[in-house]
């Protein structure tokens, strides 16, 4: 009889932080795939492509549909976790610091001052006192 209880106690836990997962269901894959037309939202590629959280999962963000993009493999992980395609240098989704708070922290982040290896300022968003991320 506890073996019953102890499962049935997983499977509700399990079904319960599923909701709150970054899986995306197949219903969801489906919409956006048709929504987007089956290609990356940022190059127009159609081949490798991965469904990519608009606003990130560590931010809050859900696997909603309306949450959910088409981006290729080369854009999605330049993206990261950020909301810029460092390849194309082009915005494809929002991220923790744009006006939001996320769940983690109330601190308030600034752009980093440091300069990429191509001369660009550096995109990531930092709450160091020197102004600087963990890379700069």
């Amino acid at each position: 009889m506890k073996k019953i209880y102890l499962i049935l106690t997983l499977l509700l836990f399990s079904v319960c932080c599923f909701s709150q997962s970054r899986y995306v269901s197949q219903t969801t894959k489906k919409i956006v795939y048709t929504r987007d037309g089956g290609i990356c939202q940022c190059c127009g590629s159609s081949s490798s492509l991965e469904y990519d959280h608009i606003v990130p999962f560590s931010c809050g963000g859900s696997s909603n549909p309306s949450n959910i993009q088409l981006l290729c493999r080369k854009c999605n992980r330049s993206k990261s976790n950020s909301c810029y395609c460092k390849v194309h240098d082009k915005k494809v989704g929002s991220n923790c610091c744009d006006g939001k708070t996320n769940n983690r922290s109330a601190t308030t982040s600034t752009q980093c001052g440091g300069t990429t290896k191509k001369g660009k300022r550096c995109k990531k968003m930092t709450t160091n006192t020197s102004g600087r991320c963990h890379l700069h």
